[in-house]
């Protein structure tokens, strides 16, 4: 987007076709709906799969569905971001007009939007809806942690108390944790212990392809690493951090899910070597993504509000929008405080 020959604003956005088997309901949700509806429940039941088996659109989303965060459109520094979103707006459609010739494109989505974005409410006009999510976990690095041991000294009693002895499960189970420098070898195995993950989630737009991490590793260099809890030579679970300015990000996970329902603390283990890459790249803070909000509440983060804006391209439907998603609704973040409370004469740093 320019204003004259001045570049003042850039859209990134992914075309993808989503189908009916990359939605489905949290199990949790669907068991209590279910209980309620008895044997309604199974008079629906197949009118239901076959809707979910019809169901096929097509997105054009302003973001990176890989990812999460506000990463589909910048504006030039300077510039007031409410003067532009109209223009954000005339080029998706611009980009969804461009694409007609391959099948409508049914839905517009402005994904990952934070309270650092200003002047959203432009888009109203042009009738897009906002959608809250899952909250984005962030933990705040302190600048005193030097070393993960820090972090560690810094939490109260109990909290303490337990990483610790999640480190003596896994030792006492044979297990180490350490960095994965070459992923070459273990490229299928990792693939694998990903879509153990993948294949539980409630909503799974896209898929990564196998050798989706080594070819990160080899691109970001020193601003990507991969911890592996390894038992003899079995790798169990594998965790990615990626580096970008002063946020690190925990990224991409998978174990081995018989191991982790037999007791050993894979996933809690793997989250907290997340957050030893975080102190030692001297970050400001971790971006932990928005699922499993419970464990990571516990490790300090605290819940960063995200939304996705979203149209559809028959003006009717948005009316129907509009209702829809007022009651949608999502998981909350709990409450925690596992860091030491300070004194009156302490101050934090």
């Amino acid at each position: 987007m320019f204003r004259g020959a001045e570049p003042v604003a850039a859209v990134a956005a992914q075309l993808v076709t989503v189908t009916g088997d990359r939605l489905r309901r949290d199990p949790k949700t669907a068991e209590k709906a279910e209980s309620r509806l008895g044997l309604l429940k199974k008079a629906l039941a197949p009118a239901r799969v076959k809707a979910a088996q019809r169901f096929q659109e097509k997105f054009l989303v302003a973001g990176n569905l890989v990812s999460w965060g506000f990463h589909g459109i910048a504006f030039a520094p300077g510039e007031d971001a409410t003067e532009l979103w109209p223009g954000v707006a005339e080029a998706l459609y611009r980009l969804r007009q461009a694409h007609r010739l391959t099948g409508h494109t049914d839905f517009l989505l402005v994904k990952d939007v934070t309270p650092a974005q200003s002047g959203l409410e432009r888009l109203r006009r042009h009738s897009y809806r906002p959608l809250e999510t899952e909250p984005n976990m962030v933990l705040e690095i302190n600048p005193a942690w030097k070393t993960y041991e820090d972090y560690l000294a810094a939490l109260d009693a109990k909290y303490r108390r337990n990483a610790k002895d999640q480190q003596k499960k896994l030792a006492s189970a044979g297990c180490v944790v350490e960095p994965l420098t070459n992923l070459e070898p273990y490229t299928r195995r990792l693939h694998q212990l990903y879509l153990n993950v993948i294949a539980n989630a409630a909503v799974r737009l896209v898929t990564l392809p196998e050798r989706y991490l080594p070819g990160l590793a080899s691109a970001l260099g020193n601003d990507f690493r991969c911890n592996v809890v390894r038992r003899g030579e079995q790798i169990l679970g594998f965790v990615t951090s990626l580096r970008d300015g002063d946020t690190a990000i925990g990224y991409y996970i998978g174990f081995d899910r018989e191991a982790s329902d037999s007791g050993l603390p894979i996933y809690l283990r793997l989250l907290h070597s997340t957050i030893a890459d975080a102190i030692d790249w001297r970050c400001k803070r971790l971006s932990l993504g928005r699922t499993a909000l419970e464990p990571k509440a516990a490790l300090g983060a605290k819940p960063e509000p995200m939304s996705v804006w979203i149209r559809h391209r028959v003006p009717v439907m948005n009316y129907i929008l509009r209702g829809l998603l007022g009651n949608v609704t999502h998981a909350e973040a709990p409450e925690r405080s596992p860091f030491k409370k300070l004194t009156a004469n302490q101050t934090s740093v």
